[in-house]
């Protein structure tokens, strides 16, 4: 079993920058990839980015050129750096990890998820 724990999420105006941070234990691999996603309430849970052990990645295309996500193997942590940030971002974000091979957009393809931290941007 593998724990997930995001932080990070907060209040920004817009145009600016947050990063938000998530922190893998329990049974970890350090091969796994892992994804961030978010949701906003009635909406279904929606693909932000992804990473593959190796530090490829993948993301959707509102968020290309402005987020980037990473991850700290040795810490068992993942990141996403978001800049630019827009009030069309405001939502829920979570941190997702999954056991099998290569990167993947679906929340199906995930086996574990965190409890999400909040992400608001003013105008």
């Amino acid at each position: 079993q593998v724990q997930l724990v995001e932080s990070g999420g907060g209040l920004v105006q817009a145009g600016g920058s947050l990063r938000l941070s998530c922190a893998a234990s329990g049974r970890t691999s350090s091969n796994y990839p892992m994804g961030w996603f978010r949701q906003s309430p009635g909406k279904e849970r929606e693909f932000v980015a992804a990473i593959n052990w190796d530090g490829s990645t993948y993301y959707a295309d509102s968020v290309k050129d402005r987020f980037t996500i990473s991850r700290d193997n040795a810490k068992n942590t993942v990141y996403l750096q978001m800049n630019s940030l827009k009030p069309e971002d405001t939502t829920v974000y979570y941190c997702a990890a999954r056991r099998g091979f290569g990167l993947r957009v679906g929340e199906g393809d995930y086996d574990y998820w965190g409890q999400g931290t909040q992400v608001t941007v003013s105008s």
